[in-house]
């Protein structure tokens, strides 16, 4: 008797499992407003050179506003005021027709910057200046973020196989409570920054554990369900991160209010079962039966579970691996798991590369940014819900395929659509990242599904990684317009259609039972446990 069998008749998609969905939203939609959040926290306001230096004790201090700006600023070439630049001496002639500054010397803001706080009271730019010079700095806080996320995804990985997922899924909501409280608070750029640091390499914890927890306690016929219903928390994120920042507009606080679910989630946190397929892959049997009674319990299947003995449910996780204590080096060991592992290593660096670059270059809806990130979210819910009936008919391989061949046929036909055609740029991107928000819903679950369960937070880890190293290594990609505008988008649509025709080389899980061990995968394809469960 297999797992999936005693699943099976306990219910895999009963009470049991919605408690479980419903007491991770708390948690996972604190992700999107976290990697969203630069959008609003470090948003960069028009600014001008603060003039107040220029004031010689005659006629400027009785200007206006607007002639002391007029005198004092030079205008760019599209007419508005100077970000970086100022006058070093007042121009008076700009206050009759007589408006040549060509020979005006001009030098760099002696005296700080003026900010329009009209939309945002407080930001990352406007409280330690990272404008001109120092817009680098600004740049650098999402990077250092994601770099915080990549490290975390394998150390979370490894540790949630080595000691289960419960106790690993606490210690991510505990520390990332704690930095992120700690990076509101910050005194200093630099403090920030390494808070943020480690807030990324918390958040990574949560983000491959609640997944893998959620597929691993559903049963072959609602996994897919479960997959698409646990990437609609990112949408519900997105949205409550507009609502938040519409309303909270100073950073330090919008940090603090977008990471207060994590309180529930660690108050909830007693509600939350550990993965009885890990606790038999390692031989706990007494606390694997322990949480399958609590599934038949509530799920009203406690009679079947009452005739199971613990050799069973020890014969179910084919105990001849109870003991070896995996690492990332076994997923590369042996042929089957090492192809698996490089061609879903390949795709999720495609994926994420691909995705965060089209994000960079959707800028044409000329709306204000909280309109914009709410229309992005909305793109988000039908095209899920399509994504959802055709996992479901089709597979998971041809759906990745697909997704990432149209992501790269949207990017193709833009590179040939000439920027003042704004609209069907704008269409076309939105499509393209459409398609690209789909290739990564599917690949979750996806990646979810092949890797066994004695490595699969491992796999997890390991795929994250490489999807963070895609993110970073994305927007370097755009400063290559310097050498040719067309080269970052053929560099991005030659990604998505290389990573998509690679994951055709992954196997099929539709309606599969998870693999329980490595030896499951490197068995001939007759003996494989892939084999469809007999319902």
């Amino acid at each position: 008797m297999k797992f999936e069998s005693i699943l099976s008749e306990i219910d895999g998609f009963g009470k049991f499992q919605i408690q479980l969905v419903l007491i991770q939203i708390l948690s996972r939609i604190t992700l999107p407003c976290h990697f969203l959040l630069n959008n609003f926290m470090a948003a960069v306001p028009s600014h001008h050179c603060n003039v107040v230096a220029l004031d010689d004790g005659g006629i400027f201090g009785n200007l206006t506003l607007e002639q002391k700006l007029s005198v004092g600023v030079p205008a760019d070439q599209d007419g508005t005021l100077s970000s970086c630049q100022m006058f070093s001496k007042p121009q008076y002639q700009h206050l009759s027709s007589l408006n040549s500054s060509e020979d005006a010397a001009t030098v760099q803001c002696q005296n700080g910057w003026v900010y329009d706080n009209s939309t945002f009271k407080s930001t990352l730019a406007t409280e330690w200046d990272l404008v001109c010079s120092r817009k680098g700095m600004n740049k650098a806080t999402v990077t250092i973020f994601f770099i915080g996320v990549m490290c975390g995804a394998p150390l979370f990985g490894y540790l949630s196989d080595r000691f289960g997922r419960r106790p690993l899924l606490l210690a991510s909501y505990l520390s990332s409570l704690t930095f992120a409280v700690l990076s509101a608070f910050s005194p200093s750029y630099v403090m920030f920054v390494i808070m943020r640091f480690f807030t990324g390499m918390s958040l990574a914890g949560i983000i491959i554990i609640s997944f893998a927890l959620n597929v691993e306690w559903f049963g072959i016929a609602h996994r897919t369900f479960s997959g698409i219903i646990i990437s609609l928390d990112w949408t519900l994120g997105t949205m409550l991160l507009v609502g938040i920042a519409y309303y909270v507009n100073h950073w330090r606080m919008l940090i603090v209010a977008v990471t207060s679910p994590l309180i529930l989630s660690i108050l909830t946190w007693r509600w939350i079962p550990e993965s009885a397929r890990w606790l038999l892959a390692n031989g706990k049997t007494d606390a694997a039966h322990h949480y399958l009674m609590q599934c038949a319990k509530m799920n009203n299947r406690i009679k079947y579970m009452t005739t199971i003995t613990q050799t069973e449910l020890l014969e179910s996780a084919q105990g001849d691996t109870l003991d070896k204590k995996y690492t990332v080096v076994d997923l590369f060991k042996t042929p089957n798991m090492r192809k698996l592992s490089i061609c879903s290593g390949i795709v999720w660096f495609g994926v994420a590369l691909t995705y965060y670059g089209i994000n960079l270059n959707i800028t044409g809806f000329g709306l204000d940014p909280y309109l914009t990130q709410i229309i992005f979210a909305l793109i988000e819910v039908p095209m899920k819900i399509g994504v959802y009936f055709y996992l479901e008919k089709a597979g998971r391989r041809s759906g990745e395929m697909g997704t990432l061949l149209l992501t790269g046929l949207s990017l193709f036909i833009n590179i040939f659509v000439a920027k003042d055609k704004l609209a069907i740029r704008t269409v076309v991107a939105v499509l393209g990242k459409a398609m690209s928000e789909a290739s990564f819903t599917i690949l979750f679950l996806y990646t979810t599904e092949l890797f066994p369960t004695v490595i699969r937070q491992n796999g997890l880890g390991y795929t994250s990684f490489l999807a963070w190293l895609g993110v970073s290594v994305s927007p370097l990609i755009m400063l290559l317009e310097d050498v040719w505008h067309l080269l970052p988008a053929i560099i991005y649509c030659t990604v998505a259609v290389g990573s998509g025709l690679v994951s055709w080389l992954l196997p099929e899980t539709l309606n599969a039972r998870l693999l329980e061990s490595i030896e499951d995968i490197e068995k001939p394809r007759g003996q494989s446990m892939r084999n469809k469960e007999i319902q």
